[in-house]
């Protein structure tokens, strides 16, 4: 159930209370030590055993770090942070995060399997996460300089009716298989969303995935960006970032044709080379992941996405980027 707009505000609004601490970094973060770093995993610990190590030391360090919104001089309070992170375990628990790619596979099973004859609501579950997956309009490909990953967003193949439970379960699903496929010390992510075709906005779908990434996964959008800029999209902005905070805000890029090609070569690993065709270049996304009607079912059930696939190829981007040192660097 969505609420009304003041709800959704109160619910992302920040901390209201601070206290002072060392100057930030170069970055512009402040300094968290290894007592405060251990004080953090142990409460995290405590409170949810069996899923506290999906945040990562460099994650929570990340969090930690940030300057405190109600006055960026100061770092976040420690009882703040360990609060909001106590919060986003919390969600994960509420929506079912830890069990999403148990329904993928299950998904991708037969229906006569165990598991599917004696959890009939689960499997009925896991089919509508896999049709929302089946229309290839979200997935995860290639790096960024920094060696981001980057979600894909291609707006023509989203339905103009939207199963809202479906779709958001399918960005927890794949926003956790981002997070884990990280390079080392990486806390954050890019989306590049191809915004030529939308479907008309649907506020519930649109509001609950917003819900959704501030809850569930707070500091982890490094950059949204749009292109190219059309009417939708200028609707669905303006619907949606009155209700973000403002350092969620801030990171939305709406680009226009005219420069969408400068900065997408500026924004991908290996530049031009990895444009794709839909946005004007030569990389082929659809060989990966084309259209629904184009794929195969992917095992006995029902999944015709290649999640399984997916996942491999941005671990081995993951793995190249690594070993060829870490961030790219330009070519005299």
């Amino acid at each position: 159930m969505v609420h009304g707009y003041d709800d959704v505000e109160d619910e992302f609004e920040d901390a209201v209370e601070g206290e002072e601490v060392a100057k930030p970094d170069g970055a512009g973060n402040f300094e968290v030590t290894k007592e405060e770093l251990s004080i953090i995993r142990a409460d995290l610990a405590g409170q949810f055993p069996e899923d506290y190590t999906y945040l990562s030391d460099a994650y929570i360090l990340s969090v930690a770090s940030k300057p405190y919104s109600k006055d960026p001089t100061v770092r976040r309070p420690l009882e703040y942070t360990m609060e909001k992170l106590t919060h986003v375990m919390q969600w994960r628990e509420e929506a079912g995060a830890p069990d999403m790619e148990e329904l993928v596979k299950l998904a991708n099973g037969p229906e006569t399997a165990p598991a599917a004859v004696e959890e009939p609501e689960k499997l009925t579950k896991a089919k509508a996460l896999a049709t929302a997956l089946n229309s290839g309009s979200v997935y995860w490909h290639g790096l960024t300089k920094e060696g981001k990953p980057i979600l894909w967003i291609r707006t023509n193949r989203k339905p103009w009716y939207p199963d809202v439970d479906a779709e958001v379960n399918a960005l927890i699903l794949l926003s956790d298989a981002g997070i884990r496929a990280m390079p080392k010390d990486c806390t954050d992510f890019v989306v590049l969303s191809d915004s030529n075709s939308p479907p008309p906005p649907n506020p519930t779908f649109m509001i609950n995935m917003l819900k959704a990434l501030v809850r569930g996964y707070p500091d982890r959008l490094s950059m949204l960006a749009s292109a190219p800029v059309g009417s939708i999209i200028q609707f669905v902005m303006n619907l949606l970032l009155p209700l973000m905070p403002g350092r969620l805000a801030s990171k939305v890029v709406l680009i226009g044709t005219d420069e969408m090609q400068e900065k997408l070569t500026d924004i991908l690993l290996n530049g031009k080379d990895d444009i794709p065709t839909f946005m004007g270049g030569e990389a082929d996304h659809d060989e990966f992941y084309p259209i629904e009607g184009s794929c195969p079912i992917r095992g006995e059930g029902t999944l015709k996405f290649d999640y399984f696939g997916m996942v491999e190829r941005l671990e081995a981007a993951v793995a190249g980027f690594e070993k060829n040192g870490g961030a790219k660097k330009e070519e005299e």
